[in-house]
């Protein structure tokens, strides 16, 4: 009696599947080495054939399953790709939520991956589907009998066997993305930063054991700017004009504090500066919560923070957001850190937009409010939104070349003449808070930074990449300060802000 051809086919499918597999692999920005650890290779074709098998029991069809598994793992080298090029960093594990926060804020992702290559895409899903569900399906009791069955058995068997011995040796990771694939590949690769995600976070915060100076006085407002993709393009063109940053200029000269800031972000990712201002805990304590430590918050962590560390001292804590609270669970994470409050864009209902979202100035309003209303010593941290991308979603006005150039680039830098007329609102916005600060009755400081250099791939294509540092400055009403340059990582600047304004003994590091 001969092998049922249905199990055959199974195994035919399973074959071609995993080595198509490899092929798309290839593809791959990096490219992952061929010559890599064994355990690597045992979760690249486990983890393969499981997803095969887990499909082919839903659908019954295991040639459709296979088309299925295969656009799928299509899908995330072309969403890392798009990645690639945008932010400098491959697709990592913790990047899943790309896809629910698409469907939510597609803005804000779908223009990197490409509107055309997101049509093609869903149109191939679309024919997909149809070929599957019509072309197998004349086979579809054939693919139900104990062949079909025993087929799936064996790919099963494969693939427990080769998680099985890879998870015995899982290859160690230093959760530097682009080395790690090249290393292990793709499919390695996330399932090991899936498995480190599971880990908690066992770094303290210098927050826990920083001390608080006597004053002997009454406790400064602080307010702190995070401003969205905020650098100095100047750098980066000569022939931008000086007043874009006309207000950074003369607070600069002024400055407690200023330089220039590591972070541990490129064009995105946000949360990665923000939470390490605000907890004082580098990316490298983190492990794998560096890419995204607010969903560690979010599921029950609790770390102290400069937030907390002022609720303490009897500041009000507020946040304020033109975006969505649900975007990065702000809602849930905020109030973990020690914020009081939390104005998100239901507060700016009716106030101006500049381009697709809510304009700096607003923001500047919403800190004035704040600090008008103030009966005591507040904390008041605002994350702009405003020079937020895609910026090629946006048209260059006319006058903006001379008003913004000594000498315009070329025509393919559309993208820096936007982001420019972004920036010199921002540079607006801080003109305003200096005056809003300065007319305050009791001292008032301001620490301003950008979260991350913008993304513009063409400008940069032009000109060169930026070193990714971002600018910074700390002022106060009370006290000017030298200006004098020092540079520090992000991590470290709420620590050297209270140190400058006289508010700790001594600033500890984690």
């Amino acid at each position: 009696m001969g092998f049922d051809p249905a199990g055959l086919n199974v195994l035919l499918a399973a074959a071609m599947g995993l080595g198509l597999s490899f092929g798309i692999e290839t593809l791959m920005r990096p490219r992952p080495a061929l010559l890599r650890p064994l355990p690597a290779w045992g979760l690249h074709v486990g983890l393969w054939c499981l997803a095969f098998v887990l499909l082919s029991l839903i659908l019954r069809r295991p040639w459709f399953a296979m088309a299925g598994v295969s656009a799928f793992f299509l899908m995330l080298v072309l969403v890392n790709q798009a990645k690639f090029r945008a932010l400098r960093e491959p697709f990592v594990f913790q990047d899943y939520e790309y896809f629910t926060d698409a469907l939510r804020h597609p803005r804000l992702y779908i223009p990197f991956l490409g509107w055309g290559r997101f049509i093609a895409a869903s149109v191939g899903f679309f024919v997909a589907v149809c070929i599957g569900l019509w072309g197998e399906a004349a086979h579809a009791l054939y693919w139900s009998g104990t062949g079909f069955t025993g087929g799936l058995a064996l790919v099963f068997l494969l693939a427990v066997a080769c998680l099985g011995l890879a998870a015995r040796h899982v290859p160690a990771v230093d959760f530097r993305p682009e080395a790690d694939i090249r290393r292990l590949g793709f499919l390695a690769s996330l399932y090991c930063y899936a498995r480190a995600s599971r880990r908690p976070v066992s770094q303290d915060s210098p927050f826990v054991r920083l001390n608080p100076a006597d004053m002997g006085g009454e406790l400064p407002h602080l307010v702190a700017i995070q401003s969205e993709s905020f650098f100095d393009a100047r750098s980066l063109y000569a022939g931008i004009r000086q007043e874009v940053l006309a207000e950074f200029d003369h607070l600069g000269q002024q400055a407690l504090l200023r330089g220039e800031l590591d972070v541990p972000a490129w064009g995105a990712n946000t949360v990665r500066t923000e939470f390490a201002f605000l907890s004082g805990i580098g990316a490298q304590h983190l492990g794998a919560h560096r890419f995204n430590p607010y969903r560690a918050i979010a599921s029950g962590w609790q770390p102290a923070s400069l937030v907390s560390w002022l609720r303490g001292l009897g500041y009000r804590t507020v946040c304020i957001h033109p975006y969505p609270a649900s975007f990065y669970q702000r809602q849930r994470v905020f109030p973990r850190l020690g914020f009081d409050a939390f104005l998100d864009i239901r507060a700016f209902d009716g106030m101006a937009s500049a381009g697709p979202y809510i304009g700096d100035m607003a923001v500047a309003e919403q800190v004035a409010a704040v600090l008008q209303q103030a009966v005591g010593p507040v904390f008041v941290l605002a994350i702009t939104m405003e020079n937020h991308g895609p910026l090629h979603l946006e048209s260059v006005a006319r006058g903006e070349l001379e008003a913004l150039y000594a000498r315009p680039p070329c025509p393919d830098c559309a993208d820096l003449t936007i982001y420019l007329r972004h920036l010199r609102n921002a540079d607006h916005m801080l003109a305003s808070l200096h005056r809003s600060l300065s007319q305050c009755d009791r001292a008032a400081s301001l620490c301003w930074f950008g979260d991350h250099v913008p993304i513009m791939p063409r400008v940069y294509d032009a000109f060169g990449f930026p070193s990714g540092r971002v600018p910074f400055l700390c002022w106060s009403s009370r006290t000017l300060g030298s200006g004098m340059a020092q540079d520090l990582a992000v991590e470290d600047l709420a620590l050297a802000w209270l140190g400058a304004l006289g508010m700790v003994t001594a600033a500890p590091r984690p």
